[in-house]
């Protein structure tokens, strides 16, 4: 009997709660009304607006005519070819090849390992592959003209030692890239003689 008189007293007690809850909840949703406005003015008043109210302006600038006088024949193009079923999927811009800075990055790291253990060829493949995800990559370039350069094969090795100076002509390898240049240009030199006399 107890038991059905607390269950009954705790039924009361919920029941007038809720009835409670339900008187003071339209004084709530004016209370946060009025502190919702009150936050849109004083953000009128800082100069911020609510991201909702904002209209993005997407109107060509003035002078876009002007400054870029093809851009509506591509715009044109792009729609016809749209309509046509002829566009690409992609849409017009395609990469040749993938921009991957950090895997020509580990692309380096590994291909100087290969180096210090004087595997040349797996190093220069790193090398390549590194130019590959970032084709102008100095140290890249720098690399593998050393790498070229001891597997004997001083032409190659000259022009991504002149890369290396056209991207950084003062770089931290900037004087390894023009003493070996220079080796390398005077060793063509005394093998153009031999190589001439060597012709019948």
């Amino acid at each position: 009997m107890v038991r059905l008189l607390s269950a009954l007293v705790l039924c009361l007690c919920l029941g007038s709660w809720a009835l409670a809850q339900q008187d003071q909840t339209p004084n709530s949703d004016q209370s946060s009304e009025q502190s919702r406005e009150a936050q849109a003015e004083r953000d009128n008043e800082a100069g911020i607006s609510s991201s909702r109210d904002t209209k993005i302006d997407i109107s060509p600038p003035a002078d876009d005519a002007k400054s870029h006088p093809n851009s509506g024949a591509a715009v044109v193009d792009a729609e016809e070819e749209a309509a046509e079923g002829t566009a690409d999927q992609d849409g017009d811009v395609q990469e040749m090849h993938p921009f991957d800075p950090h895997r020509a990055a580990k692309d380096l790291e590994v291909g100087d390992f290969y180096f210090k253990q004087k595997n040349y060829r797996a190093a220069l493949s790193r090398y390549r592959e590194a130019l590959f995800y970032k084709s102008g990559d100095a140290v890249a370039n720098f690399r593998m003209g050393e790498c070229l350069e001891k597997m004997g094969r001083p032409t190659e090795a000259v022009v991504h030692y002149e890369a290396y100076l056209k991207i950084l002509p003062e770089g931290p390898f900037s004087k390894d890239a023009h003493k070996a240049l220079e080796k390398l240009n005077a060793e063509e030199k005394d093998t153009a003689p031999e190589k001439e006399s060597a012709r019948p």
